[in-house]
């Protein structure tokens, strides 16, 4: 696969910055008030707009942070730049790839009334970040690397997760992995995702994908049970807040920010940024997912997954 970045090389980095690995995505937002009707309009609110896991956590990490943070994602040439200036806007040094074949990954959200949001996904060039794509400068004074969950769901992102974890590992350079999503971890399997990221320092998954990794209901039980494979775990909970657990045991439980919820898309992805940003400066697990809670409180205020300009 032949591909060329749109966003360069990354020199003169400062120390201690923040590497997302991940996807950038349009994301085409609709929401609608009252429940779908079959076969006819539903009247609804839509907006198309930049979107992506990994990308969403780098923009929240720069905006709530003073790390630098740096993206590496691929993309269709149909809205490369635009994704670029995107990035480039909030504070991100992104390093896009072009691919040759495949246009950006599409996700149309469908948020009703309670805020919720139900996805349709359509990868496209996303999931095929491959090896090939993967610069040892990027990790350059890099403080620590955070990889989107969805990268582990196809062969090729998948092998570009594993290359770039194990670099990460060599140069002593701490790890996060947020699972992404349960739809996708169900097909790819629990123990095979968990073996992938073995060498990871943190696990960032909501309610259900820790559910469904540790084989449990209970979701504080669950993230205990996770904490034995990844030393530490924060088990996002919504309006629940944020359970931590280290090493087996819960360390802390963090109450969600108040906030007058309109789309919840992205708020698991503003949690992960904030998160980060706070750990970079030397917070805590405990005070970095205050941190985390604090962003994800701003996020489920606005419009799609990224902070306001």
């Amino acid at each position: 696969m032949t591909a060329a970045p749109v966003a360069g090389a990354l020199p003169g980095a400062l120390p201690g910055a923040l590497l997302v690995v991940g996807d950038v995505v349009t994301d085409v937002v609709a929401v609608h008030r009252e429940p779908l009707a079959p076969a006819t309009d539903t009247a609804a609110r839509i907006r198309t707009l930049p979107g992506g896991a990994g990308a969403n956590a780098a923009c929240w990490a720069a905006r709530t942070g003073t790390a630098e943070v740096r993206l590496l994602a691929r993309v269709g040439s149909e809205s490369a730049r635009w994704h670029e200036r995107a990035l480039v806007d909030a504070g991100v040094r992104p390093r896009l790839v072009v691919d040759p074949a495949e246009p950006t990954g599409t996700v149309v959200a469908l948020v009703g009334g309670d805020a919720e949001r139900t996805f349709l996904t359509d990868s496209g060039a996303s999931l095929r970040l491959c090896p090939a794509d993967w610069v040892p400068a990027l990790l350059d004074g890099a403080g620590h690397l955070h990889l989107s969950g969805y990268l582990f769901f196809s062969e090729c992102s998948r092998e570009l997760a594993l290359v770039a974890l194990r670099a990460a590992r060599t140069r002593g350079v701490p790890v996060s992995v947020d699972p992404a999503s349960a739809g996708f971890l169900a097909e790819l399997g629990p123990e095979r995702f968990l073996a992938a990221v073995a060498g990871a320092g943190v696990l960032l998954p909501n309610e259900d994908e820790a559910r469904l990794l540790a084989g449990v209901r209970e979701p504080g039980r669950a993230a205990e049970e996770l904490s034995r494979r990844v030393p530490v775990v924060v088990v996002t909970r919504g309006s629940g807040g944020a359970i931590v657990a280290e090493g087996g045991r819960i360390t802390a439980e963090v109450e969600a920010e108040p906030a007058e919820a309109v789309d919840t898309t992205g708020a698991g992805d503003a949690f992960a940024g904030g998160f980060l940003a706070a750990r970079l400066a030397g917070a805590t697990a405990a005070d970095s997912a205050r941190a985390g809670c604090r962003a994800a409180a701003t996020a489920v205020t606005r419009l799609g997954g990224r902070p306001p300009s």
